[in-house]
């Protein structure tokens, strides 16, 4: 009867030791195998006149996510925030959890590069070199007087013509804080008409190249200095606009940083500037990255 016992005891202690031994198997194999890095949100900030163009360019990437064999990117959303170059950087400076900044221009970008220390970036957050993803395009626009008069060796004549009057505004983005709005203003230099739409309070300062495209679309004012890219997005007729030419302003080169240096971000800028991406600026108005 003893000895009975005894095996019962010796045979229970060996099957919970098994149990255990075969649960920690289990557990070291699942640990093992789970490589995967954990989805988590890409946040980018944006430019406002990327606002047209950056939506497909996220739809394709991830589509082309979706159905590839080898995603790697593990980004379950895409959360962007658009608004002025000088705002954005602002808030990067900081400390606004962007993994990614798209700038309208190449100053902002690098000026991160070069501040990069304890006021703009934590540990955790290493900055990677700026670089071009597309060239903007500038151009006058205007829903009330007509532009087919004119061509872009004479744009600077609607601003002396008949129906440009002591009344008639133009709306321009904010120069200090968005690039097209210093292209524009370079490209009225250039005409000498910037003082004296100045002088006469012609000029009406927006945020950014949005708010001014808003205010021509709405007829709030007579002209204003856009994007490219938000007439093609709308479009415009063509006796709406005209498209300034490329040389008559300081290129609008448009650079972008990685914030937070993740493979998620790195992927995303990858796609950004591929044959893909680059694919989708030349559709909506924007110039080649040489």
């Amino acid at each position: 009867m003893v000895k009975s016992l005894v095996a019962v005891c010796v045979s229970a202690c060996l099957l919970l030791s098994l149990s255990a031994c075969t649960q920690d198997k289990d557990a070291n194999t699942m640990l093992a195998g789970d490589t995967t890095e954990p989805a988590r949100t890409l946040r980018i900030a944006a430019a406002a006149n990327l606002s047209d163009v950056l939506p497909h360019i996220i739809d394709s990437y991830q589509a082309d996510n979706s159905s590839s064999a080898q995603n790697v990117s593990s980004i379950s959303d895409i959360e962007v925030t658009y608004a002025s170059s000088g705002k954005l950087y602002a808030q990067i400076k900081a400390g606004a959890p962007y993994d990614i900044f798209l700038s309208a221009n190449q100053a902002f970008p690098a000026k991160l590069a070069d501040e990069n220390s304890a006021d703009v970036t934590s540990k955790e957050r290493k900055l990677t070199k700026p670089f071009t993803y597309t060239r903007g395009q500038l151009a006058l626009y205007s829903v009330s007087k007509p532009l087919n008069d004119f061509t872009p060796t004479s744009l600077g004549d609607v601003f002396t013509s008949a129906d440009f009057t002591q009344d008639s505004k133009v709306a321009i983005a904010n120069p200090d804080l968005a690039p097209y709005g210093a292209s524009a203003k370079a490209y009225l230099q250039s005409q000498n008409m910037y003082d004296k739409l100045n002088a006469h309070k012609s000029l009406i300062q927006s945020e950014n190249i949005g708010q001014a495209f808003q205010y021509a679309h709405t007829g709030s004012v007579d002209y204003g200095f856009v994007a490219q890219s938000q007439l093609v997005a709308i479009k415009a007729k063509p006796e709406q606009f005209i498209t300034l030419l490329p040389a008559s302003y300081p290129a609008i080169l448009q650079d972008g940083i990685i914030i937070n240096n993740t493979a998620p971000a790195a992927d995303f800028t990858d796609y950004l500037r591929s044959k893909a991406g680059q694919q989708h600026f030349l559709q909506v108005g924007y110039l080649a990255v040489q």
